[in-house]
């Protein structure tokens, strides 16, 4: 029998061998029997980095903000039964946004399936249409060949996890009992290295004079929507294209362009505010439309989109359609710098001269817009307070409703490096806490963290791979859902009972529970020193934030208005 626990490791070694000749050096993994031929060749590898939690969902939130750090594959691992669909939002997410993940899911052998064994459950295709690749290797067999196998198993997954649309593969992987070896013997020596680098995609030429022609002296845009895979070289290869054009670019909050070294002259990202502007959306009619990566926040730019509606020339080099407006005449299938450089090389004529000028001046007065200063804390000075005081090369992280939707108004631009990330490829509550922590385990430089309460509320369990770890989460503290308080939704009289949903909880004990550091802040001018003592102090600090959601809302509309006025 124990023949069966040397040959289940030998298995699970061949296949790990796989991975790491991959480059793949990152695991996380939640206990479990079935898991632990896995976890036995995972943690005997010095090449792999090894990280746990008892909770699979908030497990797999953070595998996804150690693969977003760098865009690189990460392994998570579960033992059978329920525990792999605690992934589920989590590879949903990571479906949406291109993140590679390796899912690794331990499994009853067949002869236990459709019996009524414990803990048993069809595990095949378990995550449908949201993942790259199924595969089940089949319980472990012995000899050279079919170790062979499973190592070029692990290796495949790996690389259809990169490209050509990154995003996550699921291994089914079933043992047969007994799972521990009497003796564990030292591992065979490892494979090959299997280097790789995914292959860049050149536009047609026929296609970029065809473009070319098309957005010639022609009024037109760039949208840079959420980048989650910050292509190397295109800051400048668009803005170089928006100089040759002489056009604005429009830059999403996500799209890592409000902040850098690159030339941001023509970078606009007060837009949400000053398209509000009836006469300037009204007057301001772009022929030609260039978009880049996802659909952008805010929903004032799709809807300036969807009126005006201009020829759309879509870049989506992975062979998705991100298009809600459904307005794209052609489809670029190609990667996003190498089409800014072809482009670039062309005969372009400059746009009429005052349509960059219009939306410069546009952009100039809206960042120029200041609301009185306030003793109570307002998310634009407390977002404009952080940006200012964020180290370069900090990483700053949102949760999705409300947060990113201020930084999107107010984050302003700047030349100091800023990454900033959220979880909009499905823009889920789920798992924002362990996404922001497995960042700060990847990241060698600061990161910080803007949650909501409810974002906070429902991934408390993350908070306990904290422990560990270095950085700093704000909580804004606005009571509830406080979106809600935007939409329709907020004239019924049921609005704070089934929408708003206030938690009434006091994060100071959820800190005390996990070992953060705490801070409380209910005045404007205690911000700045509390983000000043948490960077300093050893650990996480979680730093709450108490808002007045209604004085809030009438303060975002005060901007709004300020802005939009004629």
């Amino acid at each position: 029998m124990h023949d069966t626990a040397l040959l289940n490791l030998q298995w699970a070694d061949a296949l790990v061998d796989g991975l790491i000749a991959t480059g793949v050096s990152r695991a996380v993994f939640s206990p479990g029997s079935r898991s632990t031929p896995l976890i036995l060749a995972l943690e005997r590898r010095t090449e792999m980095r090894c990280w746990h939690h008892p909770d699979e969902r908030s497990a797999s939130f953070f595998a996804l903000g150690l693969a977003r750090h760098n865009h690189q594959p990460v392994a998570l691992i579960a033992t059978s039964g329920s525990a792999p669909a605690h992934w589920y939002p989590a590879v949903i997410e990571a479906n949406r946004a291109a993140i590679p993940l390796l899912l690794l899911s331990a499994d009853r052998p067949p002869e236990l399936h459709d019996c009524g064994a414990n803990q048993t459950v069809d595990q095949s295709h378990l995550f449908g249409s949201q993942v790259r690749a199924f595969h089940d290797s089949g319980p472990a067999q012995r000899g050279a060949e079919a170790l062979h196998f499973i190592r070029s198993l692990a290796i495949k997954a790996s690389q259809q996890s990169r490209w050509p649309n990154p995003g996550p593969v699921h291994l089914n992987l079933p043992f047969r009992e007994p799972l521990v070896p009497r003796q564990i013997p030292a591992p065979s020596p490892p494979g090959e290295a299997q280097p790789w680098s995914p292959p860049r995609l050149l536009p047609d030429p026929q296609q970029i004079n065809r473009i070319s022609t098309h957005i010639s002296g022609k009024p037109g845009l760039i949208l840079c929507g959420p980048d989650h895979q910050e292509r190397a070289g295109f800051p400048e290869a668009v803005t170089t294209l928006a100089t040759r054009l002489d056009c604005p670019i429009l830059a999403d909050p996500l799209s890592q362009l409000r902040f850098g070294e690159h030339d941001r002259s023509r970078v606009c990202c007060h837009y949400d505010a000053f398209l509000r502007r009836n006469s300037f959306s009204r007057s301001h009619q772009p022929q030609w439309l260039l978009r880049f990566a996802a659909a952008p926040v805010s929903k004032t730019l799709l809807d300036y989109l969807a009126q005006t509606k201009p020829v759309t020339l879509l870049c989506s080099p992975r062979g998705d359609w991100p298009d809600p407006l459904h307005q794209s005449r052609e489809m670029i299938r190609a990667d996003a710098t190498a089409l800014c450089e072809a482009l670039s090389q062309t005969s372009l004529t400059p746009a009429p001269a005052d349509w960059l000028e219009t939306f410069v001046h546009a952009e100039q007065q809206a960042a120029a817009c200041r609301l009185p200063a306030e003793e109570i804390p307002f998310e634009d000075q407390l977002i404009q307070q952080l940006i200012d005081w964020l180290p370069a090369g900090s990483t700053l992280f949102s949760s999705n409703s409300l947060p990113i939707r201020q930084l999107d108004s107010f984050s302003g631009s700047g030349s100091k490096r800023l990454r900033i990330f959220a979880n909009r490829g499905a823009s889920g509550i789920d798992g924002n806490v362990s996404t922001l922590l497995g960042l700060m385990a990847a990241s060698e430089t600061p990161v910080v963290g803007l949650l909501g309460d409810l974002a906070l509320f429902h991934d408390m369990n993350g908070l306990l791979t904290a422990r560990d770890l270095q950085g700093v989460i704000i909580l804004f503290n606005n009571g509830g859902g406080a979106i809600f308080g935007q939409l329709p939704q907020a004239g019924l009289k049921q609005f704070e009972a089934h929408w708003l949903m206030p938690t009434g909880l006091d994060f100071s004990h959820s800190a005390r529970l996990y070992g953060l550091n705490f801070q409380r802040v209910t005045r404007q001018t205690e911000f700045r020193p509390a983000l000043e003592q948490a960077i300093q102090a050893n650990g996480v600090s979680l730093i709450e934030v108490v808002l007045n959601r209604s004085l809030s809302l009438q303060r975002q509309h005060d901007y709004w208005q300020t802005v939009a006025r004629d």
